[in-house]
């Protein structure tokens, strides 16, 4: 289950938004990229979900005040990509690619290991905020079956559940790893 299919954790708004300094310099870095505001609209949503952890519909609302837009465009990208949370994940969002390559290559296993090894399914965030997982349908490295995507960034990839379990345990131990994508490396 993706955390845009019917959900049964209850999301309440955290309330109004605004950037900091920081984030509203880089804000405008980023409209001064595209020719008209409307194009820039996925950059600044990726700026508010890593300013935020999540896009609530407040910070929908702040978005489209801020940029000038119709909030329904704005509502419209956000429910449309898979890539905007519309939830609060865990600091460690766990997306295994379990489509036909993936698991005709163990993805359900590296899967089921994830979940066992977090205490989480897809869809859900543990008690403790630190993990978050979810089935992607596809991730685009079908060469490198099974992979999983880590915090809408790093691929790793050429998964077996023994890499799987040792990158879990890095992270617990606070490090992440670098990816693995483009390399024929064991996670």
């Amino acid at each position: 289950m993706s955390q845009h299919a019917s959900n049964p954790t209850t999301v309440t708004d955290t309330g109004p938004v605004s950037f900091g300094p920081e984030a509203m310099a880089e804000y405008r870095e980023i409209l001064a990229r595209y020719p008209e505001r409307r194009a820039a609209l996925m950059p600044v949503l990726w700026l508010v979900q890593r300013e935020f952890g999540w896009i609530s519909p407040s910070a929908q609302h702040y978005v489209a005040e801020l940029m000038d837009l119709p909030q329904a465009w704005v509502e419209g990208v956000v429910s449309f990509y898979t890539m905007y949370w519309r939830r609060p994940m865990g600091r460690s969002h766990i997306a295994v690619c379990t489509n036909l390559s993936c698991y005709l290559r163990g993805a359900e296993n590296v899967y089921d290991a994830v979940c066992k090894r977090t205490g989480v399914r897809a869809g859900e965030v543990s008690a403790d905020g630190k993990w978050s997982v979810e089935r992607a349908e596809c991730l685009g490295s079908c060469d490198t079956a099974p992979m999983l995507q880590l915090n809408n960034d790093g691929y790793y990839e050429d998964l077996t559940v023994e890499g799987v379990l040792e990158l879990l345990e890095q992270l617990e131990r606070g490090k992440i790893p670098p990816p693995t994508a483009g390399r024929k490396a064991k996670a």
